[in-house]
């Protein structure tokens, strides 16, 4: 308020949070003044709000890809998130974050939010991040309180082997002004900063003049007197809000926020422009490795492109990181960690068996009283054994058997008795209710099981290879070709000559002497003598419905109320049945329905 009634400014830039750019920009939109934030990010509602509001930090997007990038080269799929507990993190950074996360195959599992004052509460969450199974943690705080964070992990020992710190720009781009003794407890950091272009003579200019006049002032700073991302990116907004003023004709602040808007020129930071209140995002990144007094480059990230070597000349793009080199990672092992490790305390999941299942060969539970022991095997049992040992992170569980039918357990995950079902589960669409399925890894489907009749009469069954008009047909093209043969050649050929019957005989002899038709016949004639000995007594599931027949079914199969509920049966010509492997022969129903639909563990 002092500024805008007393001093009469203009403009007004600063604002680096959230709850500072709000609080500004209600009193200066009021009075028509621009404030350009500096806040991590800006939404939407904010400008549509405060139409004096402009955001001049590049917007976070394109660094949390950075990120997501590097979480994906490594094969890393879990990571806990630490921030600065104010507005700007929560809103701007966490859902960018966990939106790339989430297209590189990865997911926030863990956020920690830190108070921006360090607090006693910080060894207590750090310890419960310890035991935990995470270890790739993304650290976005400020300078001050990111060297805290490590100091203290530090003495916790968790800078040590299989731990990974990533951390963003709003340390990174200071990490030159730390003291020698504060980044000994850093080794190992991934750092992704903003990238400059320093080799411009402007930068060169800009960072000497920075130098020079940083030291006269603060001459007690013995560190690296380097400007940050934030003091460039300053720097760009006083150059477009002054650039604006001196072409302002008129003392209108409608003018003059107007003019801001069209920037267009080339400052510290690249191409200076605004779209939609907001200054272009940047698209390169740079990733560093903090190791010794120091710190190592070990490329560059381009949103659309991936990483690079250099900048300035790119000998090739690629989509991993694991091309830029060896990293030094904390602990400094020879091997990457593998970002998850057992956690301290195992909770195993609770994983439901199905006993008496029909198909052992799918699922198999026996229990040895002798050594108080239950045996859990099969197809189903190996498969999930398999998929575990596949996932990139430890997964505890123990085998539950389960005495009941197959609904009862599907809905024990409902329950949270469960934390999953391994077995010859089928996927039907009233279990879909308590539970999601995999997807199926063997074919499904209902199978009728009938019996068998011999099949009718043969006498004819020469007759059956073709049909009537084949027959005919046959026929009509033998006698075609046979006359047109004895034509042509009964003046060359003596064996066409001779006696009325003689002739006759020769010209039916060429009209069925086709190899072509008599292999095909007796192929046919003997698939139908082999394959013909025995008929289905019911050939299809409509002439059960029609013929009130007993049906036969599991005890422990869905197929009851499918027949009941789809098929509209009788429930009274329904019967249960155990199934057994010799169940053909002793089978009381005339008929057996028996489900082959195998769902995933």
């Amino acid at each position: 308020m002092d500024l805008m009634d007393s001093q009469k400014v203009e403009a007004i830039l600063g604002p680096q949070t959230s709850e500072e750019t709000s609080s500004v920009a209600e009193i200066a939109s009021k009075k028509q003044i621009p404030v350009l934030s500096f806040a991590d990010a800006t939404p939407n509602w904010a400008t549509e709000r405060w139409p004096f509001l402009l955001q001049a930090s590049q917007n976070q997007l394109a660094q949390m890809k950075a990120i997501a990038a590097i979480v994906q080269s490594w094969e890393w799929h879990q990571v806990t998130v630490i921030y600065e507990d104010i507005d700007s993190s929560a809103t701007g950074i966490l859902p960018h974050l966990s939106d790339a996360l989430r297209e590189a195959g990865a997911e926030i599992i863990h956020v920690l939010a830190l108070p921006h004052f360090p607090s006693s509460r910080l060894s207590e969450e750090l310890e419960k991040l310890k035991g935990g199974q995470c270890r790739v943690f993304v650290v976005h705080l400020s300078l001050e309180l990111a060297v805290h964070l490590f100091e203290k992990a530090n003495k916790m020992k968790m800078m040590e082997k299989d731990y990974i710190w990533i951390t963003t720009d709003a340390f990174t781009s200071l990490v030159h002004s730390i003291n020698t003794s504060s980044i000994s407890s850093m080794q190992g950091i991934l750092g992704v900063r903003s990238h400059f272009p320093e080799d411009k003579p402007k930068f060169q200019d800009f960072c000497k003049r920075f130098r020079k006049r940083f030291g006269a002032e603060y001459p007690e700073e013995d560190n690296n007197h380097e400007p940050g991302a934030l003091a460039v990116q300053t720097y760009d907004a006083v150059w477009s809000v002054a650039l604006a003023m001196e072409q302002k004709s008129e003392k209108l602040n409608q003018k003059l926020l107007r003019r801001i808007l069209l920037s267009d020129f080339d400052g510290l930071t690249g191409k200076v422009e605004f779209m939609n209140q907001k200054v272009a995002p940047a698209h390169t990144y740079q990733i560093i490795n903090l190791m010794g007094k120091s710190y190592r480059e070990l490329g560059f990230w381009t949103y659309g492109l991936g990483f690079s070597d250099t900048i300035i000349d790119p000998k090739y793009n690629c989509s991993s990181m694991k091309d830029l080199g060896q990293v030094f990672w904390p602990g400094a092992p020879w091997y990457t960690p593998k970002g998850w490790t057992l956690p301290a305390k195992d909770q195993p999941l609770r994983i439901g068996v199905p006993i008496g299942s029909e198909f052992q060969q799918y699922v198999n539970v026996e229990y040895d009283e002798l050594r108080n022991f239950t045996y859990f095997g099969g197809f189903s049992i190996e498969l999930f054994k398999a998929l575990v040992e596949k996932l990139p992170f430890y997964l505890p569980y123990n085998f539950i058997p389960f005495n009941g039918s197959y609904d009862d357990l599907v809905k024990q995950l409902y329950l949270n008795n469960f934390a999953g079902v391994v077995g010859d589960v089928a996927i039907v669409a009233r279990r879909c209710q308590y539970a999601d399925f995999t997807h199926p890894y063997t074919e499904s489907g209902l199978v009728m099981i009938v019996p068998v009749q011999k099949s009718g009469n043969k006498t004819l069954l020469f007759l059956k290879p073709f049909t009537r008009a084949m027959w005919i047909l046959v026929a009509v093209i033998s006698i075609y070709n046979g006359f047109v043969v004895w034509l042509i050649e009964r003046n060359h050929w003596p064996e066409l000559t001779g006696s009325t019957l003689h002739q006759t005989g020769t010209f039916f002899w060429l009209s069925f002497n086709l190899h072509v038709i008599s292999q095909t016949y007796t192929a046919n004639l003997t698939s139908m003598l082999t394959a013909r000995g025995l008929e289905p007594t019911v050939n299809n599931i409509e002439t059960l419905q029609s013929s009130n027949a007993i049906i036969g079914y599991s005890s422990i199969s869905f197929v009851a109320r499918y027949l009941e509920d789809v098929l509209e049966i009788m429930p009274v010509t329904l019967k249960v049945e155990k199934l057994e492997p010799y169940f053909l022969k002793l089978l009381r129903p005339k008929f057996f329905l028996q489900n082959t639909a195998k769902a995933s563990p």
